[in-house]
Parts: C-alpha cells; structure tokens; sequence
C-alpha cells in the first residue's frame, strides 16, 4: 500500500523527494559559526558592565579581577538612586528623548510625505538643500547653534538639549522614501470616497508607514538619549543635566566607585535595548521598502 499513489492524496510517503538546499543553504551554517563569536565578543562589554553593577566593591577592586561575582550586591543602585541626582538626570533625559521623537514622528513624516506625493514648484531643489545638510558637519554648526539659542533665552534649559532633535534630514529623507513605496491607488480612493489631504496622511497612510515610524523612533531615541557633546555646550546648570552629562560628572568624582558607575550605565542602557526589541521586526520592512541598504 505504501508503494501505491491514491487518486486525490498525492504521492506515498516514501516517495515524497526531499527538500533540495537553497543555493546558499551550503554557506548558511559558516556564516553562523563566523557570527556567533562575533556576536560574543560584542556582548562582551555589555555583560562585564551588567556584572560589574551587581559585585561588591571587595570583587571588584579585587585583582586578578573576578568574572563572575561572589556575591550579588545592590550597593551601586542603592547609591545612585539615594546619594545622586541620577533620578533628576533621568528625568531630563526622559524629557528630552520623548520631545525629540515626538518631533520627528511629526514634523520628518510632513515633509517626507510632501516631498513624496505634493506637486509644487522647487520641489527638488527644496528636498536637495534639505539633504545637502547632511554633509555640514556636527561641530561646524555649534557655535552659530549657540549663538542663535544665546538669542532666544534657551542657553541652560532642557529646550536646548531637544530642539536640535525636532527634526533631521535623515529623517525627511527616510519617511519620504517609504511614502514612495506606497501604492498611489489607496489614496485616490480615500479621495474619491471625500478625504481631504490631511485626511488621507492620517488615516491612511501614516497607519501604514508603521515600520518607518518605529525605526525612525528608534534611530531618533538612541540620538537623543546619547548625546552628550551638545548638552555639555548648551547646559551649564546641574538641575537641567542630562544622564549622559550626569555620568561623565559623577565618572570624575566617583572614579573608584565602580559598582555605581556601572549600575548607571546599566540603567542608561536599559531603555535602548528595550526599545530596540521592540522595533527589529521593522527594520527589515523599513529598508526594503524605502530602498536603504
């Protein structure tokens, strides 16, 4: 019976071929023994900072030094979060990264999508003005940055920290890129059926460019959340330091205190590795459809 083929079930299950090997399927598994060493040796450091957070002081000023703990302690997190001004740090941090994203969630997807799908006279001129900032380096514009927000009363303020991350032309140049991926013929229906403009790019579009707008979230919070050298320019008073800012001061005058050093790293990176799970499954769909390599 097994060597028989019934009407309507297909071949026995010993004449089912086997499945042929996709034409890297040879190379998959180099690929990952050359990989997964790799991905060690990045994750390294971060283990050995999430160790260092919870060993006592005796292991770690201890030499040769421990890789492993004797004892887990939670001395670092007890000092930075009772003895510093960590949690006002954090804070301003927090502040600034949720006003920095919601302003590139907002004002990068309105001028994507108008550089994607308005009509108007200039356009490309106007869109490459806006990519030919990417070339002006970071320090060039610091000074005349200052001077400008020195004018505006916004010098030692958390308004100096986030307003240079409202918007960025990668951002621009990123959402627009999705926006042209998009098919037309769902607009014009929304048109058709009495969507206005603004309509349309709330209703329809936006909630399709979900990958574009989480990748775009994550990009703009790991900017924000990192930055230090701005801050260190802009920000002089200790109530409006940022985490960044807080470390590099409390790294100077805690320099033997390892354990809460890292415990802040620790607590500094929580969020962005967070917020990065969260989002890998869209940066997949991101590239491959605004054509990012």
């Amino acid at each position: 019976m097994s060597d028989v083929t019934m009407a309507g079930l297909g071949p026995a299950r010993d004449q089912v071929p086997a499945a042929r090997p996709g034409p890297n399927g040879g190379r998959s598994w180099l690929a990952h023994l050359v990989l997964m060493p790799t991905a060690l040796i990045f994750a390294a450091p971060l283990l050995w900072m999430a160790l260092t957070a919870f060993m006592p002081d005796s292991d770690i000023n201890r030499y040769p030094p421990r890789l492993w703990p004797s004892h887990f302690s939670l001395a670092g997190f007890q000092r930075i979060f009772t003895e510093d001004d960590y949690p006002r740090w954090l804070a301003n941090t927090v502040i600034v990264s949720v006003a920095a994203v919601a302003g590139h969630l907002v004002l990068c997807s309105l001028a994507g999508y108008g550089f994607a799908r308005l009509r108007f006279r200039g356009r490309g001129v106007a869109f490459a003005l806006v990519m030919a900032t990417v070339m002006v380096p970071v320090q060039v514009l610091m000074i005349p940055t200052f001077l400008m927000f020195k004018n505006l009363g916004l010098i030692d303020s958390l308004g100096a920290a986030f307003v240079p991350w409202l918007a960025s032309a990668f951002g621009v140049f990123l959402m627009r890129q999705f926006f042209l991926s998009l098919p037309r013929e769902l607009e014009e229906a929304a048109t058709i059926d009495g969507c206005s403009r603004l309509g349309v790019f709330f209703r329809i579009v936006l909630p399709l460019a979900r990958p574009a707008l989480a990748t775009l979230t994550v990009f703009t919070l790991l900017g924000s959340w990192n930055d230090l050298i701005w801050p260190l320019i802009a920000i002089s008073s200790e109530d409006t330091y940022t985490l960044q800012m807080g470390l590099a001061t409390f790294a100077g005058a805690r320099h033997t205190e390892w354990s809460a050093l890292m415990a802040g790293n620790l607590v500094a990176t929580l969020p962005l590795v967070l917020a990065f799970i969260l989002a890998q499954r869209y940066f997949v769909a991101t590239m491959s459809f605004s054509g990012l390599k």
